[in-house]
């Protein structure tokens, strides 16, 4: 099978990340990351993070055509916004696909205004004021008409704020304010069987523009609005758009967006990879979905990944209290096994275990893991079967990991340091280190 060569730019993004997390174990793909020289997550979880400039320095479009080339890519995932009509734009002089819904319906979409005029009288959209001379009645949304998600997004309570706020934003729409729940319907279309897949969920909390806890929920006018305005837009691929209750009970729309939505992985753990199925509708190839039944609710939090220059060609690890934990197996410390046998290095069990030893490890089923064990006697110094000089090792013990630091001057860890080394930055098919 050859697989797709696929480019996402920029990676570095919420929407990148996602793309990330939907395609790094699909047989399907090799996955590559591209963006600018800047501080941002994709450098810590892709394979591979190539360097583009920003589309707003001269020469992006040759640089990407280039690297384009050089990685031999067959798809392009546009990862943001205003990327999105830069590559539709270019569409005719790139080497690879772009993976996207049509120009024209990326150039709609891209604007609130225009998206409201082109559904308008088709589903309920805000009332949109042509000037603050219009309003009648406070509050109001002052928005930016290209933004995205919350992001500048302005409540006035009167005509003072209003006039503040049409100063202080850019390129500025002022809408019917809309006080109820707000809601994301992630979607997916064929381009010919129209919307497979249309999945509501509520945005309970959210940080900067990006749904931070949501909560899967059956909203069936949604589904509906989800046909016409992806029949009337000619959308395909992945796509999105959020909602709002307004003063009346009804659903009114926010924005439509062509692309993946940072908190999509909301419905992929039910089934539907959008990514995916995104390069599958553009193959033309035959498509079916079958998510899950149930209700899924996602909260984020900041996670961490590392960069380390700690080097080692053996793990000496020790079992209670360590691989054992009140009597269950430690998760991230088999995390941290299976990741040393994926990458060829040596494990040995050290360990004072007073039951039979054997038995433990068939009971809890991890037999056959170690390169070595070595069952010691009480007083005996785990120190002194130390050999290798680029070890580490792994105990719970304060007194064990001081010996082992002062005699074997190798670096020590105890549970809660574990993810230093298996949250780390690293090919998802090498060491990486």
């Amino acid at each position: 099978m050859t697989k797709r060569r696929v480019l996402v730019f920029p990676a570095g993004t919420e929407i990148g990340l996602e793309i990330f997390q939907a395609l790094k174990y699909c047989k399907e793909v090799d996955l590559f990351g591209a963006g600018q020289d800047i501080s941002n997550h994709a450098r810590f979880v892709y394979p591979e993070y190539h360097l583009l400039p920003s589309i707003h320095e001269p020469g992006w479009v040759d640089a990407l055509i280039e690297l384009c080339q050089s990685l031999r890519i067959d798809y392009i995932f546009p990862a943001y916004d205003d990327i999105i009509i830069a590559l539709s734009r270019e569409a005719d002089r790139l080497p690879a696909k772009i993976i996207s819904s049509p120009p024209s319906a990326c150039e709609i979409t891209r604007s609130k205004s225009d998206t409201y005029r082109a559904l308008s009288g088709k589903i309920r959209t805000p009332r949109l004021y042509a000037s603050k001379e219009a309003v009648r009645s406070y509050p109001v949304f002052v928005k930016p008409d290209r933004g995205q998600g919350s992001f500048g997004i302005t409540r006035a309570d009167n005509e003072e704020q209003l006039i503040k706020a049409l100063q202080s934003i850019c390129d500025p729409i002022i809408c019917e304010y809309l006080p109820g729940e707000e809601y994301t319907v992630d979607c997916f279309s064929d381009r010919e069987g129209g919307v497979l897949f249309a999945g509501a969920r509520s945005r309970r909390r959210i940080r900067n523009g990006i749904s931070v806890n949501t909560l899967t929920e059956a909203l069936p006018e949604a589904e509906e609005m989800a046909n016409i305005i992806g029949r009337e837009l000619g959308l395909r691929g992945a796509w999105f758009f959020q909602l709002k209750r307004a003063q009346d009970g009804q659903l009114a729309l926010l924005e439509v967006a062509p692309r993946i939505a940072g908190t999509m992985a909301t419905h992929r753990v039910s089934g539907i990879n959008f990514p995916l199925l995104s390069i599958f509708e553009e193959e033309r190839l035959p498509l079916s979905v079958r998510p899950i039944d149930g209700i899924v609710e996602l909260d984020r939090a900041l996670g961490n990944r590392y960069r380390h220059s700690i080097r080692f060609s053996t793990l000496y690890i020790d079992l209670d209290d360590t691989l054992l934990a009140n009597g269950r197996v430690n998760i991230l410390a088999m995390k941290l096994l299976f990741q040393c046998i994926n990458n060829g290095k040596k494990i040995v069990l050290l360990s004072r275990h007073r039951s039979d030893l054997n038995q433990t490890l068939t009971r809890h089923r991890l037999s056959g893991l170690f390169d070595e064990i070595i069952h010691l006697g009480e007083t005996e110094k785990k120190s002194s079967h130390i050999k290798q000089g680029d070890a580490i090792f792994v105990d719970d013990s304060f007194a064990e990991r001081m010996d082992v630091s002062e005699h074997c001057n190798i670096p020590t860890f105890d549970c809660s340091m574990i993810e230093l080394l298996t949250e780390q930055a690293e090919s998802l098919n090498g060491d990486g280190e």
